[in-house]
């Protein structure tokens, strides 16, 4: 499948976002003072689900911008008239 740049583009842009948000999101979940995050110092539910969400956005963003990445390096090699092989 051949994407274009635009679209190429698009996925590494979002794969960049997915990781600039989520780390955010872990970082202020570590400093929670609300007591949703930890309750007397040890994790609560709240967290670790918070977690698991996080490190799959952080796997879902990595595959989609390596996707748009791959989709970019290919569209060059295309315009310089390379083969993957070479």
């Amino acid at each position: 499948m051949k994407l274009s740049r635009p679209v190429s583009w698009f996925l590494l842009a979002f794969g960049a976002w997915s990781w600039v948000v989520w780390v955010t999101f872990v970082k202020n979940l570590f400093k929670d003072a609300s007591g949703l995050a930890f309750d007397n110092g040890s994790p609560t539910a709240y967290f670790w689900v918070h977690l698991a969400l996080a490190i799959t956005s952080f796997i879902l963003g990595t595959a989609i911008g390596v996707i748009g990445f791959r989709g970019l390096r290919a569209l060059r090699r295309e315009k310089l008239g390379r083969t993957p092989a070479e």
